[in-house]
């Protein structure tokens, strides 16, 4: 065999094994380091991590800026999650305080399906540095009912119940795009039922923005965990959050998926500040 073949077999094979498990895009199309997206995630009043659910780098960043936040912002940090309905607020409080045990918190709380794997990590992290953690989600079954009967059945809710959905009106605006765009993928002779759907991702949209807003104090930095959907485009719930404070300093990333990071655009990059990219091949939580 050449010699120079010889030579660079071991070169090839070294290229042919960087695999990389994620990239990090600007919406310019530039690839930066994370200590560059997180210089300007330090300078945030609310950052948005908009995840995909089943992501494990996603799960794993979102610690890392998690705890790398605390150690700069220590007791000004603030963490919360769609993944925690509201009426959960004092079972999570319990368990953070070490006033209930960990099989009871796991009984009594509404936690999703994969939270062991993706999301125990940071409640773990909060409770073992006593960092304040929000549920901020509306609870599913007022979801599911504005879901089926739309915004106006929130005023068949309890004074009681009504505390843990945001203030009434719900301000929905159809325009939205992320609702919009929502209702006009709906079969014809379903509008009214697309039309609920994305009143009902409204109704969660405006009560993460409200219990984030609710929990933040000025000189914080409020990092908040959901579905990218929930965030793209600085739509859903950083719309919300707009209307009730116009001068936050926002910062939103997102996650995407990609066969090969060479194909991504421009045009791929304008849904957040900052977009994580990972392989479409990357092992899936569940």
């Amino acid at each position: 065999m050449n010699k120079l073949i010889l030579l660079l077999l071991p070169l090839a094979f070294a290229f042919a094994s960087n695999k990389e498990a994620f990239i990090i895009k600007t919406k310019d199309g530039k690839t930066i380091e994370y200590s560059e997206m997180y210089a300007q995630l330090a300078k945030a009043d609310v950052i948005f991590f908009g995840e995909l659910h089943n992501n494990p780098i996603a799960h794993w960043l979102e610690y890392e800026v998690a705890r790398d936040l605390y150690e700069d912002k220590k007791e000004a940090l603030v963490l919360g999650a769609e993944m925690f309905e509201a009426d959960n607020q004092i079972i999570l409080d319990e368990y953070l305080s070490g006033l209930i045990k960990e099989n009871v918190f796991k009984e009594d709380c509404k936690l999703w399906p994969n939270y062991q794997t993706d999301y125990r990590p940071l409640v773990e992290y909060a409770r073992e540095n006593k960092i304040r953690f929000v549920a901020t989600n509306i609870p599913r079954r007022y979801a599911s009912m504005i879901n089926s009967g739309g915004l106006k059945v929130l005023d068949e809710l309890s004074q009681e119940a009504r505390q843990y959905v945001a203030p009434s009106p719900i301000v929905y605006d159809p325009d939205v795009s992320c609702y919009k765009n929502m209702t006009q993928t709906g079969m014809p002779g379903k509008m009214s039922a697309m039309v609920h759907l994305a009143e009902a991702q409204a109704s969660k949209d405006a009560t993460m923005a409200h219990f984030l807003y609710k929990n933040f104090k000025r000189g914080q930095t409020f990092l908040h965990f959901n579905g990218s959907w929930h965030s793209d485009n600085h739509e859903g719930i950083v719309w919300y959050l707009r209307k009730a404070n116009a001068d936050l300093k926002i910062v939103v990333l997102t996650t995407i998926e990609a066969e090969n990071y060479a194909s991504i655009k421009v045009e791929d990059l304008q849904q957040a500040d900052f977009t994580i990219v990972v392989p479409t091949t990357m092992t899936k939580t569940y």
